[in-house]
């Protein structure tokens, strides 16, 4: 069984090497806090509030980077668990027992979100949900207590990070819960973003794909050269 001992430091942040999906859902499953995925970006860009959070809840390798160099460190049996299909094991293992609360997206997105999962998975209890747009302390703070209030079993925000990671930490403060971050996901669940190819998946090259159909997101890449510089100098 793994345990906290187990987790290999990339940068500061603390990851736990699992062996496979099945073994992550139970090993969070046992317990309440945030399943927070750590990707190359997230390494080369860690700061001292998002180590924090990392480190205090269950950091998870959601990215070919990260697993590579987790393998490099001696922990050649860690796998990528993949963020946007995590979510959708947890609500299938859960649907039947669990409550759940969403946050994140535009309002139309949210809303095709919900009725999607019921439509997928009939009889699932959602508890609470809003869109990802909070422009003001109050309505941060009013989500909050809304969430203290309805006491859901599991939480997903999808905001992007670091906020998705941040809000999460004070919901959790308020209120103990699983609590997993999404990114885009519900763009993906809904179609409006399409996900790389199963070829893509399968040989860890979901970030290439999206890259390729997005130039745009150069910037983001300097941050995986410089994390895969670090690597290759010993420096994680």
């Amino acid at each position: 069984m793994i345990s906290e001992a187990d987790r290999i430091a990339l940068n500061g942040m603390k990851v736990y090497p699992f062996a496979s999906a099945a073994e992550f859902i139970a090993y969070a499953e046992a317990r309440k806090g945030l399943l927070v995925a750590v990707n190359a970006e997230k390494v080369a860009k860690a700061s001292d509030a998002t180590r924090s959070v990392v480190n205090d809840n269950i950091g998870y390798a959601d990215g070919a980077g990260v697993v590579v160099a987790l393998h490099r460190k001696g922990r050649k049996d860690a796998v990528r668990i993949a963020g946007c299909d995590l979510w959708l094991e947890l609500v299938k293992a859960g649907c039947a027992t669990k409550t759940f609360y969403l946050v994140g997206g535009r309002q139309e997105v949210i809303d095709e979100t919900i009725a999607r999962l019921h439509a997928d998975f009939p009889g699932i209890q959602i508890v609470g949900h809003r869109n990802g747009y909070l422009n003001t302390e109050e309505e941060r703070a009013q989500l909050i207590d809304d969430v203290a209030e309805k006491r859901p079993d599991v939480v997903f925000v999808a905001m992007g990070s670091p906020k998705q990671e941040l809000l999460m930490a004070d919901m959790h403060a308020r209120h103990q819960a699983v609590y997993q971050g999404l990114g885009g996901s519900f763009d993906v669940y809904t179609g409006r973003v399409r996900r790389a190819p199963k070829w893509w998946q399968d040989h860890n090259m979901e970030f290439l794909y999206r890259f390729l159909r997005q130039p745009s997101r150069y910037r983001r890449e300097v941050y995986r050269l410089k994390f895969l510089w670090w690597m290759l100098l010993g420096r994680l």
